[in-house]
Parts: structure tokens; sequence; C-alpha cells
């Protein structure tokens, strides 16, 4: 049993070296754990620095993003996600607003998912964000992003696994649970910051994340904000060739409030320039039913929510924030 203790307002990000996390030896795994435990109990979010992933993948990600996002709105529009049943492609900006009653967020973005044919019993049954990805008339885009998203599939694996020593669980706890993972990378673009944007419009608004585990690259123009239990905002300021990792929804249930999924925002505060990040959204698989983990509950701290799957809990946050049920 882990004990619970109440979430510190704190000041700064921590930054996690994950490289002994690919060590032979346990002892160092271990103590990449620790640091992940205090992280996730204090911030829900945290750097991620010595990953293992190549610089140049992360700066190429960048740089096709930009290209896409580039080009005419009428090409971007032949692949718009309202043409997917499946949540893929182009999504416009002022589609969704994450933080509840305030004007549509100011970002527009492209989805890639898991790419399952007609023939995958998902795709057969109609599960709902399972199916093909929409790619548009832009030479080498399907192959960077394929590429990007597979090592970062990975990575979710290797994160996932390090989070079940964080919570005294066996290393493989998580494995068969993200094996085939419910996961959809986001690439995001914000505009420069209208001198006229509505009161409370933002890039993207106040909001938590809503499955597992959400690694974020994101460029060097600043803009991502984080709140802690005090109420304060902290900025998560870029560092070079790192992640910044942070725990959704379905974390904090899972571990009875022990970890948290903290509220954040994004402004672009630049006139000028354009804001590019990429974001996966590392869910275990759709059915993977979530309830208390072992480790986070005891007599004296009951399981605090009933039993869900992944796919329901996500379900009910698209309906919530889209206003409609298009994709599910």
């Amino acid at each position: 049993m882990i004990p619970y203790q109440p979430p510190r307002a704190f000041s700064a990000i921590p930054v996690i070296d994950f490289a002994p996390a690919f060590s032979q030896d346990v002892a160092k795994r271990r103590r990449v754990a620790e640091a992940m435990r205090a992280a996730c109990c204090e911030t829900g979010f945290f750097y991620l620095r010595n990953h293992g992933i190549a610089r140049e993948l992360l700066d190429a990600e960048l740089e096709w993003e930009d290209r896409f996002f580039s080009l005419p709105l009428s090409v971007r529009m032949e692949v718009a996600m309202a043409r997917s049943r499946c949540m893929r492609g182009f999504e416009p900006a002022g589609t969704q607003a994450l933080d509840s009653d305030t004007p549509p967020d100011l970002r527009e973005r492209f989805y890639v998912g898991v790419d399952l044919g007609a023939d995958h019993p998902y795709v057969r049954e109609g599960v709902a964000n399972h199916g093909a990805n929409q790619w548009p008339r832009l030479p080498g885009f399907r192959e960077q992003n394929e590429r990007y998203f597979s090592t970062l599939l990975d990575l979710g694996r290797r994160v996932m696994q390090i989070l079940a020593l964080s919570l005294d669980l066996e290393e493989d706890y998580f494995d068969a649970m993200v094996a085939e993972p419910f996961a959809l990378m986001c690439l995001n673009h914000y505009p420069p910051m209208p001198a006229v944007a509505a009161p409370n419009q933002l890039g993207a608004g106040a909001h938590t994340d809503w499955g597992g585990i959400t690694l974020l690259l994101q460029d060097d123009s600043g803009g991502l904000e984080i709140r802690n239990v005090a109420g304060e905002w902290v900025r998560a300021e870029p560092i070079p060739g790192t992640f910044v990792v942070n725990l959704g929804d379905m974390i904090q249930r899972w571990t009875n409030d022990l970890y948290v999924s903290n509220m954040h925002r994004v402004l672009n505060r630049n006139s000028e320039r354009h804001r590019y990040s990429v974001a996966l959204f590392f869910n275990p698989d759709y059915f993977t039913r979530a309830e208390c983990l072992p480790t986070c509950h005891s007599a004296e701290r009951p399981a605090r929510y009933a039993p869900c799957t992944v796919g329901e809990h996500i379900a009910e946050m698209y309906k919530i924030t889209y206003g409609r049920t298009k994709y599910l």
C-alpha cells in the first residue's frame, strides 16, 4: 500500500533522466520510478530527457507539421476530420472548447491513430475511434508521421512499465493492456494570438487530459501553463530534446487520487510566431477495465471511483468537449 499525501503547491516542473530506465540493473530502474512517483504525486507533469529518441526525428516531426499547416486550407480540408468515422485527419480552428462555457479554442489540429484496416475486428464491430487514417497530398508527410508515431508507442510502453514500478506493481503489470494501445496523436497548430480574441479565448482552454499518459513534443515558442494546488499557473518552458509528460484522468482514477491529473492550458503569447506541438495520447486498450489498483487502496482508504472501461470514460469526455457524438 502506498500512503496518500496531499500534493503541495509547486513552482517548477521536475526533469527526469530516463536513461537508467533502459538499464539491465533493476535498482537503477527503480530510482527512475521513485523520481516518477514524486512527480506524479505532486505535479502530474514532468520533463523526460535522455529518452532514447533521436533529436533528428523530433526536429523533423515539427518541420513536417509546419509544412502541413502551411498548405492552403482547401487542401487541408480534403482530409477534414468530418470525413472520417474514427476522428482522423484535419480539425479546423474553432471546433472544440476544452474549457466549458468559454469561446472555442484558437488552434487547428491533425489527428493520427493506429491505422486499422476494414478486416480488423475493432473496425468490423464499429468500435469508436478505431479505423484508418487520412493523409494529405503532401509527399513524405505520411512516412514521417508513421515513423514518429511508432517510435512514440514504444516509448509510451516503457513509461508505463516504469509507472508500474513507481506504484509498487510488477514492471509488466500494464504490458497486456498496452500491447495494442488506444492511442491518438495530435499535431497542434496555434496561430499568433489575435488582438481581437474574445475574453478568455485561448489556444487551448484549461483542461485535464482524459486517458493514460500524454507525451508532448513542443517547439521553442512556449505557452504551456500548468496549475498547481494553490491555483497558480506555472509555465512549462521548452527544454530542447525533451518531452513533457503528464497524467490523464484515468491514471488519477486508477490510483485512487494518489497520482494527479493536473489542469493545464496553452496561450501563444507571441503575436508574430506560430506555435507547434505534437501530443501522443497513450491509453490502454479501449476495453481495459479501470478500477482501483491493488496498491492504491486499503480499509482506511477505500476505492473512490466506480470501475469503468477506458473507452466508456473517453467517450463521455468527447460528448462534453465537442457537444456531439459524431465520432463515437
